[in-house]
């Protein structure tokens, strides 16, 4: 879910069937107010090339002519891609696990440094970022409380018409289903290390952590 609401902010700043234009040499910033950090800096801290940096430069700055992405904004984007549900709580909750530095907006440089995790980093990274998202007061557990939020974000974001139809139970049930198998000292919440081990071992998991590598 995590990969693919990505790849939807992706499509929708039509990065991920880009052309074969010729793409200027060094990125055009005099009408940005935030300034992108160096190609080669950036190129150094991701897994992508210098050319996908420009590419996804180029469509971020068409969508962001600031240099800048707003919480609002990315509601609305989501919005745009479940007209069917309310997408505004988990698109929050996203925007929170891009917005690093916790200043209310996610730059450039945020937007392809968690790209680069959730594409081409390792099982691992992938999975603190995942955890990253989960643990939503960000004290390095997660509570059944955190989760039961996710879920009803994610319910919400469904919207109404999924089949077969969502009972109102049926996020709760969710949320035990994942602590009896996350939780695995009982103690009520679930750790990075829980957390991590049992990912690994679920095989259609470690499947899903493959499928988008080569997106871009």
């Amino acid at each position: 879910m995590i990969i693919c609401a990505s790849l939807k902010l992706l499509h929708l700043l039509g990065l991920i069937d880009f052309s074969e234009d010729n793409v200027e040499d060094e990125m055009e910033m005099a009408t940005v107010r935030h300034r992108p950090e160096a190609l080669e800096l950036l190129e150094a801290q991701t897994k992508f090339t210098k050319k996908e940096l420009q590419v996804l430069y180029r469509g971020f700055k068409n969508e962001c002519p600031s240099g800048i992405v707003t919480e609002e904004t990315f509601k609305d984007i989501y919005a745009q891609f479940f007209p069917q549900g309310d997408a505004s709580t988990y698109a929050h909750f996203l925007f929170n696990a891009f917005d690093t530095d916790h200043n209310g907006s996610v730059s450039f440089e945020d937007f392809v440094m968690g790209l680069s995790t959730l594409l081409r980093g390792t099982v691992n990274e992938k999975l603190n970022w995942a955890f990253n998202l989960y643990d939503i007061n960000k004290d390095g557990y997660i509570t059944k409380e955190e989760m039961l939020d996710i879920m009803k974000a994610i319910y919400d974001m469904m919207g109404k018409y999924t089949y077969p139809v969502v009972r109102e139970e049926t996020p709760k049930q969710h949320v035990e289903n994942f602590f009896q198998k996350m939780d695995i000292n009982q103690d009520g919440v679930v750790t990075i290390e829980e957390f991590i081990e049992s990912c690994q071992k679920d095989e259609n998991i470690m499947c899903s952590m493959q499928l988008f590598e080569n997106v871009i």
